[in-house]
């Protein structure tokens, strides 16, 4: 059974504290959280002062997701935030293997996240230190968007590389719902990512549910 990980960017702000209700009682296990500065992302989102009012309203696992430039000089911030998880990508790190072991030092598990046209073959040399590696399945910038098909095959290219007695987790994140979460599970997706397809759906609390119970 997958881990459903509900992504803020699409929740009611106004609401926000309600919202977190919802998926907890739907049996959510994280919060993903997109952290987009406008320039390595069409978008912009949010920081560590949300990150930290979240983690007063929750215990579930922060899941942090760095779209940003130059992730190493926010690290540590998003750590004292109380991020779990603070993945990073690849296509933003020049020393790839001291910013994984940079966030393992600061007490936090270190992910690494891939676009769509980024493959799979450059974690080779890191997905043995990594403790997560995220599949984009849609250019990262906003919510809403078509799953990528070609995600699935990454998922198995993924799995081919991680090395056996390792437990890495693989998340997905774009384009991810209710129609598509059985399949991914079936191809080897530990976490769901979901954001549009749950806090703009009708009954948030069973489109969680409906979403754990894929297989």
């Amino acid at each position: 059974m997958a881990i459903v990980a509900p992504s803020l960017l699409s929740a009611d702000f106004t609401q926000l504290h309600e919202q977190i209700r919802l998926i907890e009682n739907g049996g959510a296990e994280w919060i993903h959280l997109d952290i987009m500065d406008g320039h390595f992302v069409p978008n912009l989102t949010f920081g560590p002062l949300l990150v930290s009012a979240v983690r007063k309203m929750t215990d579930l696992v922060l899941d942090a997701h760095l779209m940003i430039e130059n992730p190493d000089s926010y690290i540590e911030q998003f750590v004292s935030a109380g991020a779990d998880y603070i993945t990073v990508h690849e296509e933003a790190v020049i020393h790839l293997n001291r910013t994984v072991n940079r966030i393992k030092q600061l007490g936090a598990k270190a992910g690494v996240a891939i676009n769509p046209s980024t493959p799979v073959s450059v974690l080779s040399e890191i997905v043995h230190d990594a403790d997560l590696v995220l599949i984009m399945s849609v250019n990262p910038g906003f919510g809403g968007q078509e799953f990528i098909a070609s995600a699935y095959r990454k998922l198995s290219e993924v799995k081919a590389l991680i090395p056996n007695g390792k437990k890495t987790i693989i998340e997905v994140d774009g384009g991810v719902g209710p129609e598509n979460a059985a399949g991914l599970v079936r191809a080897g997706t530990d976490v769901l990512v979901a954001g549009t397809s749950i806090f703009k759906s009708r009954d948030i609390t069973a489109t969680v549910r409906e979403m754990k119970a894929a297989r």
